[in-house]
């Protein structure tokens, strides 16, 4: 028998559940039930009569959420609802109209886009920025440029407007971005921006299409509403026509996509652009204790420049739990050791290891915890980006390395060890740089990513180098061998390792935050941009919502071991962490009792 759409729902989900039949904004806190709010109020108008289940859009960012919500309804007696992503219900309306619009077949997605970009760039005579890091980053800009709705004339222009750090000069990228719209429609392939922008077309541009359309569909539901694009903002729209039987679900407390083009105006400005709208608040915090609630209110309520509209502070509805812990250490591989004590901790107390999370600002940040949990044989699996050794850019720089070290000749072992570790670290950091370690963090994500691993590999010789005198080239390749071969284990379901950013939409009953060094979160290169601050600071706000029970945040003061003090925590814990936080992470021991 299927639930009754209304059953166990509190005051404000019944109030955005049972809401006239559109427009309806729910401005939903994390932990609120916020999916099982949407597909309540989807069942419920099917139940009422008010649409069939077939002319229900529901859309979603992930595959996994728009599994969610099939699974969810389904279990409400509803089918048929079409609950799929942006870009997958595009594609599914474009091959549906191409023959129409375009005539013939659809035309395929192009598969490999950095092969394309590396013949316009070739093509345009750029002299820099051809490597697949580069190219990453180029399209990268592309992808965000087509998002934002932003053409190629015009990117020098918008990325200047928006202070957006760019991986090359803007009028290169600007090139490239037009050399490969043109050489792409010649090879007729699209691009997944271009799923929206030709459904988008489709719709304004033929108005049997659009007629067609809006007699299929009636009602549209879109969830996480804060990360819309502008592009996607405009499919909507086409979807939409004159109507505003719309449900949007969002949170700009979560808004952490800007550098994707996401825009929080959307949900911001809901109102303005339907005065009749209902407005339903969700703050009532099903997934956490007030003590974890009580910290992500605090962590949020220092942000600058929230509009009015946007603040929900979350109520927890748990039993009350552990208050969370805040610790410093000396250096990370301290702080990571301490982190897998208090995890072992938690196993033999009974949590399950696929309850647990470490989450981190950087993917480079994983290594550390790899190997402390690889040492005490706890099974993890690292989410969101390959394990450490895995990593294209650290394979390269360790067979760079390899090769260096059969040529190499140290001066004899002395009793000076600083002077040794000086020789090392400059020596592996002359061999990097021919990799692409910089001095300082250079623009663009992909080429930040791949700088964060080399600048790992770098300190990992710093860190040989300062605990063993006499440690040379050979030395430390044949640690790296020893770390790579230590993380081969079979997958196998364990703690989850994961960045802030792929942690979205996921809980656990046990959460560390690590890392939370100033320079990592907020990331350096956000020092001087107040809206880059207050993205970090949702970011933090994100990773503190992911934990229901225990909670331990921590920070190292040096990244490797022994090396200088020259870090502080992240400025983003002033008020919230004690002067003096305790030495080792107590998420496993304190807080459980």
């Amino acid at each position: 028998m299927a639930l009754d759409p209304l059953d166990g729902l509190d005051q404000e989900q019944r109030a955005a559940v049972c809401a006239p039949r559109g427009p309806v904004c729910v401005l939903a806190g994390a932990g609120t039930g916020k999916t099982r709010t949407i597909t309540r109020r989807i069942a419920q108008l099917v139940r009422t009569g008010h649409v069939a289940p077939g002319q229900v859009l529901a859309v979603t960012f992930t595959t996994r959420a728009a599994g969610e919500m099939r699974t969810r309804l389904r279990e409400l007696g509803v089918e048929r609802v079409q609950a799929r992503t942006f870009h997958a219900a595009a594609l599914r309306q474009l091959r549906y109209f191409w023959p129409r619009v375009v005539g013939g077949e659809p035309w395929p997605l192009l598969e490999h886009k950095l092969r394309l970009l590396a013949q316009v760039a070739q093509q345009v005579g750029t002299s820099t920025g051809t490597g697949a890091d580069d190219l990453r980053d180029v399209a990268g800009e592309i992808e965000w440029a087509k998002a934002s709705l932003v053409s190629a004339a015009d990117y020098p222009t918008a990325v200047a407007a928006a202070r957006r750090g760019t991986p090359m000069p803007a009028a290169q990228i600007a090139a490239i971005y037009a050399g490969y719209e043109e050489l792409k429609n010649r090879h007729r392939v699209l691009d997944f921006e271009d799923l929206l922008l030709h459904t988008a077309a489709a719709l304004e541009e033929r108005s049997a299409v659009a007629q067609e359309f809006r007699d299929r569909y009636r009602c549209f539901v879109v969830d996480e509403y804060q990360d819309v694009t502008p592009l996607q903002q405009r499919v909507l729209d086409a979807w939409l026509g004159a109507r505003d039987d719309l449900t949007v679900v969002g949170d700009t407390n979560q808004t952490i996509y800007s550098f994707a083009g996401a825009a929080p105006r959307f949900l911001l400005e809901f109102s303005r652009r339907f005065p009749d709208a209902v407005t339903v608040r969700l703050h009532r915090d099903y997934r956490s204790t007030p003590q974890v609630v009580s910290l992500a209110n605090r962590v949020i309520s220092a942000a600058r420049g929230r509009p009015a509209g946007a603040r929900l502070r979350l109520e927890g509805q748990r039993g009350a739990g552990p208050e969370p812990s805040f610790a410093e250490h000396e250096d990370e591989p301290t702080e990571a050791d301490a982190v897998a004590a208090a995890i072992e901790q938690l196993l033999r107390e009974g949590t399950s290891a696929a309850e647990i999370a470490v989450l981190y600002r950087v993917n480079a940040q994983s290594e550390v915890y790899e190997r402390a949990l690889d040492t005490r044989g706890i099974p993890f699996q690292v989410r969101g980006g390959e394990r450490f050794f895995h990593r294209p850019e650290v394979r390269t720089a360790v067979r760079a390395l390899r090769a260096a070290a059969t040529g190499y000749s140290p001066r004899p072992p002395t009793s000076d060890s600083v002077g040794s570790a000086l020789e090392l670290g400059a020596t592996v950091r002359a061999i990097l740089a021919r990799q692409g370690l910089t001095a300082h963090p250079p623009a663009g994500s992909a080429a930040r990513s791949r700088w964060e691993s080399l600048r790992a590999l770098a300190e990992l010789a710093d860190d040989l180098a300062g605990s063993t005198p006499g440690a040379d080239l050979g030395r430390l390749v044949t640690e790296l061998d020893t770390r790579a071969e230590a993380a081969h284990p079979p997958a196998v379901a364990g703690v989850t390792l994961a960045s802030l950013h792929s942690a979205k939409g996921l809980e656990w009953d046990a959460v560390f935050l690590v890392g939370l060094a100033e320079g990592t979160l907020p990331i350096q290169y956000a020092e001087g941009d107040q809206a880059a601050l207050e993205e970090e600071r949702r970011l933090l706000y994100v990773g503190v919502t992911r934990a229901r029970r225990r909670l331990a945040l921590s920070w190292a003061l040096s990244r490797g071991a022994g090396g200088r003090r020259s870090r502080r925590r992240s400025s983003f814990l002033d008020g919230l962490a004690p002067r003096k936080s305790v030495a080792s992470v107590s998420a496993g021991s304190s807080p459980s009792s």
